[in-house]
């Protein structure tokens, strides 16, 4: 205890040494961003790109879902029109116009030469038109010339009347309208729609989390790579000391002459190989704040210090739950959701065999009307309605696509059984590693108290010249090796726990 004691401190000074040169070249930790596990967290799901996409998708499938809604409820559409056209519609041909104002000059023509074969020759039309204006034949046999040239005049006002009143100005066209529409039954189309609409956001949100447990996942990781590579850092300091303190005591041996330049070259070469991994271990550490920095959304090259970085040893307890449930997954939850989509496609598509009704009503107007012989003016009308469409022949297209969608429902669901066992498997494979990380982390320990006591030996017999330097640096090796050890076994224990965390679906940021 006492031995490990020493190496521990002896660990921490070489640490403290090790940040006071980094102060004196400028790179120290002063004004460095400190950050928790939560906190890294945190960043990472605030910033990450796909998270945002994931997020709008869930606002685009939330605004769908609302639209969805609307199909039950009345439509309401207005509509206005204008139309200039180049001629107008005549109900008269062109002889027709000039005959009807020259009605009377006729009339009265044909009485003046012979009044009474005049008036057995007239049409029926034109005898009844005449008597409902108070012109029997008897009167008008009586008349005089400037009587009949009155009566002439009169038809030919007449005529001219008609061809007036039939000539309407349709060149310039005005029409508008308000149409109300109130689906009844569209076959359960609105129904499945509105379904498929709630299971494509209940997707949203399952593929955000998915996204959220990936991203968790990664950055713990990370985090977790940066601790390991700063303890590994402090150890290979801690080792060139070492070493270091060797090389000085066989150069004292070399001066007295009980030991050979051979046996300094060798312990060199050990040294030279202690700065080598240290140089390694840093230029790692720095590429994994980099890395850090990067999931976090912060600039790789922020200054930053991790709270698990200076603790003696790292934490290794999370709470894990031993329920086999796997219903947390969102893979598993986006395989259900494609399944019960594809049932409601399925609905969906039969609605096509099936009657559709509908209530219309409205209101129309338009300009010129025919309301009242032909005016130019606005006039319109109420009307009310119901739409049926019942299918009746379409060579089974609506069969064949039904046919299609149960096809896709089984595969899905062939598919979801597939994750199931796949997950299943995934779930024992990372409880084993659990347990693989636990038994590891022990003999670890077991195997660090082992070399604390094995190195102070080798330090002890070499003081007493019982053991040579090569003793000591088999045992320094051996000592940095089970430190190494039991450094990745203590991160092999906390990453096994958030896999196994990932592969229940449990793995949140709280």
């Amino acid at each position: 205890m006492v031995a490990r004691a020493a190496l521990f401190g002896l660990l921490m000074l070489s640490t403290l040494n090790g940040e006071a040169q980094r102060l004196r070249v400028g790179d120290g930790t002063s004004g460095m961003r400190v950050l928790t596990l939560d906190s890294c967290r945190a960043m990472a799901l605030r910033n990450n790109k796909q998270m945002g996409v994931a997020r709008v998708k869930q606002e685009v499938n939330a605004n769908l879902r609302q639209s969805a809604r609307t199909q039950y409820l009345p439509k309401v559409n207005a509509v206005g029109t204008y139309q200039h056209v180049s001629k107008s519609i005549s109900l008269l041909n062109d002889e027709q116009k000039t005959s009807l104002p020259q009605m009377g000059t006729a009339v009265g023509a044909g009485l003046k030469q012979n009044m009474a074969g005049t008036l057995s020759q007239l049409p029926p039309q034109t005898i009844q038109a005449l008597g409902q204006m108070g012109l029997t034949p008897e009167i008008i046999s009586s008349m005089s010339g400037q009587q009949i040239d009155g009566l002439a005049n009169a038809l030919n006002g007449v005529g001219q009347g008609l061809v007036d009143a039939l000539d309407i100005d349709t060149r310039n066209i005005w029409a508008g309208g308000i149409t109300v529409t109130q689906p009844v039954f569209m076959g359960g189309a609105i129904v499945a729609a509105n379904k498929m609409a709630d299971i494509n956001e209940e997707m949203a949100a399952n593929a955000l989390e998915a996204k959220q447990q990936t991203t968790l996942f990664n950055i713990d990781h990370a985090y977790w790579q940066v601790v390991s590579l700063h303890h590994k850092r402090v150890l290979a300091e801690s080792y060139v000391e070492l070493v270091r303190k060797l090389k000085g005591d066989v150069q004292k041996m070399i001066d007295k002459g009980v030991a050979t330049k051979g046996d300094g070259l060798s312990v060199g070469v050990r040294v030279n190989e202690a700065e080598i991994a240290l140089m390694e271990a840093e230029d790692g550490l720095a590429l994994s704040k980099m890395l850090l920095c990067q999931l976090c959304g912060l600039p790789v090259d922020e200054a930053i210090v991790l709270a698990d970085e200076n603790s003696e040893s790292l934490p290794t307890a999370l709470s894990v739950p031993d329920a086999q449930n796997y219903d947390n997954r969102p893979e598993l939850k986006l395989l259900q959701n494609t399944v019960d989509l594809s049932r409601q496609t399925t609905n969906l598509l039969k609605a096509g065999n099936l009657p559709q009704v509908l209530l219309t009503g409205g209101y129309a107007v338009t300009n010129p009307n025919t309301f009242n012989g032909f005016e130019k003016k606005f006039g319109g009308f109420w009307n009310v309605g119901v739409l049926v469409r019942i299918p009746v022949w379409n060579w089974g297209d609506v069969k064949y696509k039904v046919r299609a969608s149960k096809g896709a429902t089984t595969m899905a669901n062939l598919e979801l059984a597939e994750a199931r066992e796949a997950i299943e498997l995934q779930v024992n494979q990372s409880r084993f590693r659990v347990n693989e990380a636990y038994k590891k982390l022990e003999m670890a320990q077991a195997n660090v108290a082992n070399a604390d006591e094995n190195l102070r030996m080798a330090n002890l017999g070499f003081k007493e010249g019982t053991v040579s330097f090569t003793t000591v640096m088999e045992a320094q090796t051996a000592w940095q090796l089970a430190q190494t050890k039991k450094i990745d076994a203590e991160i092999g224990v906390r990453l096994s726990q958030v896999e196994l965390q990932k592969a229940l679906g449990t793995l949140t940021a709280n």
